[in-house]
């Protein structure tokens, strides 16, 4: 369990996709640039050179976990920021060459929302749809080229059901037309192994919350020669593309953050894909017409998400947090919508399952006993919710 509850109900979070706790070594790294190492790393006396180096440092181990330079490494406030970045900079950047982008149906709001303004601003969008597992199928990638084609962007994990796409061969396609690939890597880091060149990816952006890290920290990995647009003008930090003063104790923190998540994925996919697959079979086997969402096998190791119609999704929440569980109908950043995910309505999910969709997410800290306990807990949860809506 992840930790006691003040009535003796357990607290079991499986919420990762949504946030995770930064960790303690993370926190210990962090905590002198508060404080003893607290220099401007713009400065130029010998206080500031110490925070100058830290983030050279931190810009080192989050390229290494991409297989790229460090100088192609540029940090941002999150993953929302990361995504607005890419669109926009080379949407702008590329404008005279051509004003059309490819994205997908399933992607995160920052993404979307996103397309949706530079649709405002002259720019056509093509959203391509998905299989009912979640799925680019990259001849629709090919078949939606066009000479105007300046950006195809497609996320390499669901945030919602973890579908994970077939990045490297939209890639390929991508530079055989001369287009450039942004993917949002936001849930794929620590679960995925990334290597920008060989999955043919121009640009990448990554949370550092989502990673044990802080919240308010990311990164966009922008290649080398790609044509993007400044995001923030100002000062000289970032290489001019990104101006304001350095968030040098987060910055610290994505670092070691991803090294520490990126130093062992395979043994990260045993371990937590173990508990995964017993949690999804127990569901599956203790709850009738139960609904597993996503691909059944190209997903994130650590993402579960079911349907149980019959029932009201946020009621389901709200009885689960009474036991002590902590889970999530979608994404976190759509939640107080009373509107069935987009993600599920692309997939062709029927609405009485969209609208009692359950999104369980396991992290580091999760046991088998954790699992134990909500395959206890759901099932009764379940079948009482049930009960009710039909009396």
């Amino acid at each position: 369990m992840n930790q006691p509850h003040t009535t003796d109900v357990p607290t079991v979070y499986l919420d990762h996709s949504a946030t995770t706790p930064t960790h303690p070594d993370v926190v210990a790294a962090m905590l002198p640039y508060f404080t003893e190492h607290f220099g401007n790393p713009s400065s130029l006396y010998r206080l500031s050179n110490t925070s100058r180096e830290a983030v050279s440092t931190a810009r080192e181990q989050v390229a290494a976990a991409l297989g790229a330079n460090a100088g192609e490494i540029f940090f941002t406030a999150g993953g929302t920021e990361s995504d607005n970045w890419a669109l926009k900079g080379v949407a702008w950047a590329r404008r005279n060459e051509g004003r059309h982008i490819i994205t997908s149906s399933v992607e995160h709001h920052a993404i979307l929302h996103s397309c949706e303004y530079l649709e405002t601003q002259g720019f056509s969008v093509t959203y391509l749809p998905v299989d009912r597992y979640g799925m680019v199928d990259p001849s629709d990638v090919e078949a939606a080229i066009t000479p105007e084609t300046a950006l195809i962007s497609v996320m390499l994990a669901n945030n919602e059901v973890g579908t994970i796409q077939q990045i490297e061969e939209i890639g390929a396609l991508a530079h055989d037309h001369g287009i450039c690939l942004h993917t949002d890597a936001v849930q794929g880091i620590g679960h995925i192994p990334i290597d920008v060149d060989v999955m043919n990816i121009d640009l990448l952006s990554l949370s550092g919350h989502k990673f044990y890290g802080p919240k308010g920290t990311g990164a966009l990995y922008i290649r080398d020669g790609t044509d993007i647009d400044t995001f923030i003008h100002g000062g000289a930090q970032e290489k001019g593309r990104r101006a304001g003063t350095e968030n040098v104790p987060g910055i610290v923190g994505i670092g070691a953050a991803i090294e520490r998540v990126t130093k062992d994925i395979p043994g990260h996919q045993k371990r937590v894909g173990a508990l995964r697959d017993m949690l999804a079979s127990g569901i599956t086997e203790r709850i009738p017409d139960s609904h597993y969402n996503g691909h059944p096998n190209k997903r994130l190791v650590n993402n579960a998400h079911f349907s149980f119609p019959g029932l009201d999704g946020e009621a389901l929440l709200l009885m689960l947090n009474r036991r002590g569980i902590c889970a999530s109908i979608g994404s976190a950043c759509s939640s107080g919508s009373d509107d069935m995910s987009h993600v599920l309505r692309a997939m062709g999910v029927p609405a009485a399952h969209g609208r009692s969709s359950l999104r369980l997410t396991l992290g580091d800290d999760n046991t088998k006993e954790d699992v134990e306990y909500v395959l206890d807990v759901l099932p009764q949860v379940v079948g009482r919710l049930r009960d009710m809506a039909i009396f």
